[in-house]
C-alpha cells in the first residue's frame, strides 16, 4: 500500500478512494518512475494505492527498488510481460479480474500498451467505475511492421471505448492520438511527466567526481546518452554521429549509460567504425545525478519518443541537449532555446549539433532548468492527478 504523502488535503469523514495502478513492468524508464510517484505520491487520507506489475524481460534494467523505497510494494502478474503472447495475456486478464473482485478499486489506471490492454479489458469485466490509461509515447510506428502497428491502432480504438479518460505525457503525442482516431479530443488530456528534479539542480557537489572514476582528464570532453539500449534509441545513429565528430577533431569520450539487449551488437559497429577507444559503456547507473555533474553534451537519437525522462534530467542539471525531432521531444526541446533540435536519421546533423553544442550550449540551459523545473515538478502531477480523479468520481 502507499506510504502517506505530507501534502495537505481537505479533511473529509468518507474512506479512501481505493485505486489500482497497473503498469506492464517495472524496467528503467520514464514510465516506471512516474507510476512510482504517483503510487507513493497522492493525499493518503483521500486515496489508497494498489500498485500491479509484470516482470521484466532479461537485459532490462530493474526499478521496482524505486516503488519499495517509497513504501509501495508491487503486487507482480509473472504472466504480463513485454512480450505478445495471447496465452498470457488471457491469463493477464484473469489475474487482474480476480484482483479487482477481491480489492474492489474504484479506479483503475493504467500506463504504457500491454498494461491498457489487458488492465482495461479486466476493469470492464469487474465493473470498476473509472477507467483510465496514460500513454506515455505509442508504439503505433517505430516498434513492429506496418500490419502489426495497424492492428495495434485499431486495438486502442476500441480500448479507448472501456476508457472514462486518455492521458498523454505531451501535446504531440495527443496530436498523434487524435490523427490515428484513438478518441474524440474531449476524452483525452495532457498530463506531463512529473520527477524528483531537486537532486539533479543541487548536483555540482559532484563536479569531477565521474572524470576521476573514468581516469580522464578534467579537461576531457564528454558527450553521453542515456537510456535502454533496444531498436527504438537508435544507438547506432549515435555512434555513426560520434564517428563524424572524431573526423571533425572531437578528442573527448562518447558515454553509453544504460543497458539493454543491443550492448553486444554496439559494441562490435564501434568496433567497426573505429571509435572504439574513446567509447565507455557504462551499464545501469543509479547515480545518475553523478553522471549529469560531469557530462558537456546528453544526446537522445531516438526514433520514437513520448517525453523522454533524460532530456528532463539533464536540463535541470544545465547539461546542453541535442536530440532528434520525434514525438514528444519538440514539447521539450525548443530548437535554439532549451537545446538542439536535429532530423532523424541523419548522423551528420547530430554529429554538427553536438559540437555546437559542446561549444555553446550553456547559452540556452538556464532557460531549458527553468522550464523543467516549472512545468515537471512532483508536486504539479500530483495535483493535476488528484483534480482529475476528483472530476471523474463526481
Amino acid at each position: 500500500m502507499a506510504a502517506a504523502n505530507e501534502k495537505k488535503s481537505p479533511s473529509h469523514n468518507a474512506a479512501p478512494v481505493r485505486v489500482m495502478r497497473i503498469i506492464a513492468r517495472l524496467n528503467v524508464g520514464g514510465p516506471s518512475i512516474h507510476v512510482s510517484k504517483l503510487s507513493s505520491g497522492l493525499p493518503a487520507d483521500k486515496y489508497e494505492t494498489i500498485l500491479v506489475t509484470g516482470v521484466i524481460s532479461p537485459n532490462e534494467g530493474d526499478m521496482s527498488y524505486m516503488a519499495r523505497d517509497a513504501g509501495v510494494e508491487p503486487i507482480i502478474i509473472p504472466t504480463m510481460q513485454r512480450e505478445i503472447s495471447v496465452l498470457s495475456d488471457i491469463k493477464s486478464v484473469l489475474h487482474l479480474y480476480k484482483l479487482m473482485r477481491q480489492h474492489k478499486p474504484t479506479v483503475v489506471h493504467t500506463h504504457t500498451f500491454k498494461a491498457g490492454a489487458v488492465g482495461r479489458v479486466a476493469a470492464k469485466l469487474a465493473g470498476v467505475p473509472v477507467v483510465v490509461h496514460t500513454f506515455h509515447g505509442h508504439v503505433f510506428h517505430g516498434y513492429w511492421g506496418a500490419l502489426i502497428s495497424k492492428g495495434i491502432v485499431v486495438v486502442e480504438q476500441i480500448l479507448s471505448r472501456l476508457s472514462t479518460a486518455i492521458l498523454t505525457v505531451s501535446e504531440k503525442v495527443k496530436t498523434d492520438l487524435l490523427h490515428y482516431k484513438i478518441a474524440a479530443p474531449s476524452k483525452i488530456s495532457v498530463l506531463p511527466l512529473g520527477l524528483d528534479l531537486e537532486r539533479f539542480k543541487a548536483n555540482a557537489q559532484f563536479k569531477g567526481e565521474l572524470r576521476q572514476e573514468l581516469g580522464v582528464a578534467a579537461d576531457c570532453s564528454l558527450i553521453g546518452i542515456v537510456g535502454r539500449l533496444v531498436p527504438i534509441k537508435n544507438h547506432h545513429l549515435f555512434l555513426d554521429a560520434a564517428k563524424n565528430a572524431v573526423a571533425a577533431g572531437f578528442d573527448g569520450k562518447f558515454l553509453i549509460v544504460g543497458g539493454g539487449e543491443l550492448e553486444e551488437t554496439l559494441n562490435a559497429y564501434a568496433q567497426q567504425l573505429g571509435i572504439a577507444d574513446q567509447l565507455i559503456f557504462m551499464g545501469w547507473r543509479q547515480d545518475l545525478p553523478r553522471i549529469y555533474a560531469d557530462l558537456d553534451v546528453l544526446v537522445l537519437s531516438s526514433n520514437n519518443e513520448g517525453t523522454p525522462v533524460s532530456i528532463i534530467e539533464a536540463m535541470a542539471a544545465r547539461v546542453p541537449v541535442v536530440a532528434t525531432d520525434v514525438g514528444g521531444v519538440g514539447d521539450l526541446v525548443q530548437n535554439g532555446q532549451t537545446g538542439y533540435l536535429v532530423p532523424s536519421q541523419d548522423p551528420v546533423a547530430l554529429a554538427n549539433a553536438m559540437l555546437t553544442a559542446l561549444q555553446d550550449g550553456t547559452t540556452y540551459t538556464p532557460n531549458a532548468q527553468d522550464f523543467v523545473l516549472e512545468r515537471h515538478n512532483l508536486q504539479r502531477l500530483y495535483d493535476s492527478v488528484e483534480t482529475l480523479y476528483d472530476s471523474l468520481l463526481r
